[in-house]
């Protein structure tokens, strides 16, 4: 077993060269993030390193976070159903605190950002297992939602002639403009940078920024009173959310995939890569990954 301290910044870029060498194949590479560290050792490391620690992006950490989330489970489900039904209660009584709580409790961000992910890697296995995640979650929390107000209405819970569009504080979840996509898309661009560089807590504001959690339980509520207008307004706002997430997620991705392709192009040219037995030319595409 062999351990080193590496700067965040050549993390994937030596764990590329070790691939290379086979370690992957042969054993296993595992990475932990080190919290805190007294070392001149290291700070000459991270000073001699391009960039700075906080904007690097460790690639098979992306990929392992990616990999955990897009995965259709009974959690999953359970969390699409529950955040489903929190905001028809949300919808129901025009509260926007519970429309806030069924936005953090849905789960759909994972495979969305699964999603970006393998469209900038070429990952089929990850962007199937992305889509089956969110074409199968989806159906399954508005088919939860549309029971669930049947029951409501059913027990007087509800009126039959409600319209969703008649709250003022939550009429937004069917009236989608310009802004929606807008806000969308700045949050899969803030998404995609809380992943890569693992700022859990700015991943929260991103769950609140966008409505699909919301646009998907209305356009149960509204299929079940016969609401069409409310239910055409909730399907739009929902394309426009998940379309806006994965244009920008794709897009911030791209960019800090080509920044880290120039900095491994860089590091072709070490002379230590001889030293170990390395070409001095990339290996192809998918050459190195197994």
């Amino acid at each position: 077993m062999v351990l080193c301290d590496i700067a965040r910044e050549e993390a994937s870029v030596l764990i590329e060269d070790l691939k290379e060498l086979g370690v992957a194949r042969d054993g296993s590479i595992a990475l932990e993030q080190i919290d805190s560290q007294l070392s001149d050792a290291a700070d000459r490391a991270e000073k001699a390193a391009r960039g700075m620690p906080s904007d690097a992006v460790v690639w098979e950490e992306v990929e392992a976070r990616t990999s955990e989330t897009t995965e259709l489970g009974g959690n999953f489900l359970i969390f699409m159903i529950l955040a489903c039904l929190i905001a028809s209660v949300g919808i129901f009584t025009g509260s926007p605190i519970l429309i806030v709580g069924a936005m953090v409790v849905g789960p759909e961000f994972g495979p969305l950002a699964g999603l970006c992910v393998a469209a900038v890697e070429r990952r089929r296995g990850v962007a199937l297992r992305s889509l089956t995640a969110l074409t199968v979650g989806f159906p399954v929390g508005i088919t939860a939602a549309f029971l669930f107000t049947l029951i409501c209405v059913a027990t007087g819970l509800v009126d039959a002639d409600f319209k969703s569009i008649q709250n003022p504080l939550t009429q937004f979840i069917a009236e989608p403009n310009t802004f929606s996509f807008i806000v969308a898309a700045f949050a899969g661009a803030a998404g995609v940078l809380s992943l890569t560089s693992a700022k859990s807590g700015a991943l929260i504001g991103v769950l609140i920024s966008v409505t699909t959690i919301p646009a998907a339980a209305n356009i149960g509520v509204a299929a079940a009173l016969g609401n069409w207008d409310d239910w055409l307004g909730a399907m739009t706002q929902l394309a426009l959310n998940l379309t806006a997430i994965v244009l920008a997620g794709v897009t911030t991705l791209y960019i800090q995939r080509k920044l880290y392709e120039r900095r491994r192009r860089r590091h072709m040219d070490d002379g230590l890569r001889a030293v170990a037995g390395l070409p001095s030319e990339p290996p192809r595409r998918g050459g190195s990954r197994r």
